[in-house]
């Protein structure tokens, strides 16, 4: 009995985290049968592309100016993906921002074509356009028919203003539309 002790702390310290993965699998199926469902929204920061904002001489119809993705960037876009087929989503409407590491991102996903959306552009240099893209993003996303999954890849400032919260590079919000606003489901972390 003695023996037997230690190894029944131990068992009993890890029960919580057990309960907690139990829990956070549940809340994972959840958030994949929403987005298959298309009662949720996937709203992805685009994958790592080193450095903050955009350089001076930024020009949106040249990628040579921007900041692109990192070879990381881009095989954290395929595994995303990947993530996405391995839920049951091979196929999405997907919307991007108009930036090209933004557009990288969601051809990376291989879900199917990315429309270049710009209400999903940053406005990190222009914070006057967040009030008016943000209601854009939130009418596409009230106008999408349920049924079809939809992903729309975009900014930190984007999303931020969207759910009032920080999402790191790659990181895949997930939300659902109640009346005109969006309420939180869960986040998917990115595949590191």
């Amino acid at each position: 009995m003695k023996r037997l002790m230690p190894a029944l702390l131990a068992l009993l310290a890890l029960l919580p985290l057990l309960t907690w993965q139990a829990a956070s699998a549940a809340d994972d199926t959840a958030l994949w049968a929403g987005l298959r469902a298309g009662t949720h929204v996937a709203l992805m920061r685009h994958a790592q592309a080193p450095g903050v904002g955009d350089p001076s001489g930024f020009r949106l119809d040249d990628c040579r100016t921007q900041r692109n993705l990192s070879a990381e960037g881009k095989r954290q876009a395929a595994r995303a993906g990947a993530l996405f087929r391995e839920h049951g989503i091979a196929r999405a409407t997907v919307y991007s921002s108009q930036w090209c590491r933004c557009l990288d991102t969601a051809a990376g996903l291989g879900l199917g074509p990315a429309t270049p959306e710009p209400s999903l552009n940053s406005f990190f240099e222009n914070a006057g356009q967040e009030k008016a893209q943000t209601e854009l993003v939130l009418g596409l996303i009230g106008r999408h028919p349920s049924g079809t999954p939809l992903v729309m890849v975009t900014h930190q400032v984007n999303i931020t203003a969207l759910i009032g919260g920080y999402v790191e590079s790659g990181e895949i919000v997930v939300v659902r539309a109640r009346d005109g606003k969006l309420e939180l489901a869960g986040r998917i972390r990115p595949a590191l």
